[in-house]
C-alpha cells in the first residue's frame, strides 16, 4: 500500500494554483484541472468531483491511500464516494474550525462551504453529493474535531444530531480503531496565528505543532484509507506562512502513513 496524491487547484469555481504547494517536495502527484468553472453550481463542479471520486476508487481498489488536496471542503464528498464505490464502509473524522453542518434553510449566507459535513450524513441539498455517487453516512460514524465557530441554527442541528464531537487532544487516543477511516482536514482547524491566509480564519484553536502531533499519533493508531485536505487562499498568502504550515502538516502525516504501510 502506498499514498497516491491528487491536487484539484480550485476553491469551488475559483482557480488557486498555489494549492500544489501543499504536496511534500519531490512527491509525484496528479493535477485535476477540468478547466475554469462558470459558477459553483452542481453542474459545473461535477466534472472535478467525478474525477476525484474515480481517483479515490482506483487508489482504494489498488490497495493505496488516496490523498486529495483541494481549496474547499466540498471536495471531500467525492473522496468518500470513491471509497464507497471501492466497497468500503468508512468512518469519517472531520477536523475543522467550523461546523460545516448548515443546509440551505439554516445558513445565514447560503455559503456552500458551510454545508459539506451535513451533506455527508444526508442533510440538506444532496445534489452535489449524489453527482459523484456519495451515499449518506450514519451520523454515529462521524467525528467532528476542533470545531469552535458555528452559526446559531447550525449549532442547534449539531446538538440534536448523533455526530460525535471533540477537541484535537481527543484525536490522539484513536477513534473507532479497527474500522477503515476517511480523515478530512480543513487547515483552519489550526489556530489562525499559524495559518492566517484563510477566507475565514478562526483564532483560539490548537497551534500547528499540536495538530501535527495529534494527526501523526492518530495515523499510527487507525486504519486510514483516505486523506482529504482543504487548503488556504493562495492570494492571501503573501509571505508563504500558511502554505509552509500546511506542507509541514501533510509531510508529517504522509510520513506517518508511510511508516504504517
Amino acid at each position: 500500500m502506498k499514498l497516491r496524491w491528487l491536487v484539484t487547484p480550485y476553491f469551488f469555481d475559483s482557480y488557486d494554483g498555489a494549492l500544489t504547494g501543499a504536496v511534500p517536495a519531490g512527491t509525484p502527484h496528479r493535477l485535476n484541472d477540468p478547466g475554469r468553472h462558470a459558477d459553483r453550481s452542481c453542474q459545473n463542479l461535477a466534472p472535478a468531483h467525478s474525477a476525484i471520486a474515480a481517483f479515490s476508487e482506483s487508489a482504494a481498489k489498488a490497495g493505496e491511500i488516496p490523498v486529495s488536496i483541494a481549496g474547499d471542503c466540498a471536495a471531500s464528498l467525492p473522496v468518500m464516494a470513491g471509497l464507497q464505490a471501492a466497497g468500503l464502509s468508512p468512518t469519517l473524522v472531520w477536523l475543522d474550525a467550523h461546523g460545516d453542518f448548515n443546509n440551505p434553510q439554516t445558513s445565514p449566507s447560503g455559503f456552500l462551504g458551510g454545508m459539506p459535513l451535513a451533506m455527508m450524513v444526508g442533510r440538506g441539498d444532496l445534489e452535489l453529493a449524489r453527482s459523484s455517487g456519495a451515499r449518506p453516512l450514519p451520523e454515529k460514524d462521524v467525528w467532528l474535531i476542533g470545531a469552535r465557530e458555528f452559526d446559531p441554527l447550525e449549532r442547534k442541528a449539531l446538538d440534536s444530531s448523533e455526530i460525535n464531537r471533540g477537541q484535537i487532544t481527543e484525536l490522539r487516543a484513536g477513534l473507532n480503531p479497527g474500522r477503515p477511516g476517511h480523515l478530512h482536514i480543513d487547515n483552519d482547524v489550526i489556530d489562525a496565528a499559524d495559518v492566517p491566509a484563510n477566507n475565514y480564519p478562526v483564532p483560539g484553536g490548537p497551534r500547528l505543532e499540536t495538530v501535527i502531533e495529534a494527526c501523526v499519533t492518530f495515523a499510527g493508531q487507525n486504519d486510514i484509507r483516505a486523506l482529504s485536505f482543504s487548503g488556504w487562499n493562495g492570494a492571501l498568502d503573501r509571505d508563504g506562512k500558511t502554505r509552509a504550515a500546511c506542507a509541514e502538516l501533510l509531510s508529517a502525516l504522509g510520513d506517518a502513513l508511510n511508516r504504517r504501510l
